[in-house]
């Protein structure tokens, strides 16, 4: 897969940078998801994307920008506070200074549908999607395209009341009550693909 950018408008609210006491959590795990090889790097960023609720009850998350490499220091700046997504018209609406994640709309619909969740964390790992059927991960049906309202319906169709899943030729995401509930389990399926 080649990153092409987002695809899907942008609605700045503000330029504020996210200020939030889970955001220094968020840092240690895209480190951990750089070092075991859950979100590799490309030319100017990294595969996958790592977000939380910011508050319970309410849809809104602050995540990964789009183009940041996830093993570099990473700054508040590097991050979007994600306030609303409207899927028809493929809209967001941020607060902050970078391009949310391309997979904001996964992650908006994943809050949105399971408010038991608060941390989303999206992945590219070879060993895992080859490994999927083995340990009796879903997967979805269909390969859509990354970013798309399309590969959003394809999440969802199989989503219920799943911690992981496959997004089929793409990737997997890992859902958590917490981060470090996403971020282990994550880890733990990872490890069982070795």
């Amino acid at each position: 897969m080649i990153y092409q950018g987002i695809k899907f408008k942008t609605k700045i609210i503000n330029k504020k940078i996210p200020k939030h006491s889970g955001l220094e959590e968020l840092k240690y795990w895209c480190r951990e998801f750089h070092k075991f090889h859950l979100a590799p790097p490309y030319p100017g960023g990294s595969y996958g994307n790592l977000s939380f609720r910011v508050k319970k009850g309410e849809d809104s998350f602050i995540i990964t920008g789009s183009k940041i490499g996830l093993k570099e220091k990473l700054t508040n700046d590097c991050f979007v506070n994600v306030s609303s997504c409207n899927l028809k018209n493929e809209t967001i609406c941020i607060s902050g200074v970078k391009e949310p994640s391309s997979e904001s709309m996964i992650h908006f619909a994943i809050y949105h549908q399971r408010k038991d969740i608060n941390a989303i964390f999206h992945g590219h790992c070879e060993k895992i999607l080859s490994n999927a059927c083995r340990l009796k991960i879903a997967e979805t049906e269909k390969e859509e395209p990354y970013g798309t309202v399309e590969l959003v319906q394809r999440v969802l169709e199989i989503l219920n009341n799943k911690s992981f899943l496959i997004m089929k030729n793409h990737g997997f995401i890992s859902l958590g009550k917490t981060m470090e509930e996403a971020g282990t389990l994550a880890l733990e399926i990872y490890k069982k693909c070795l």
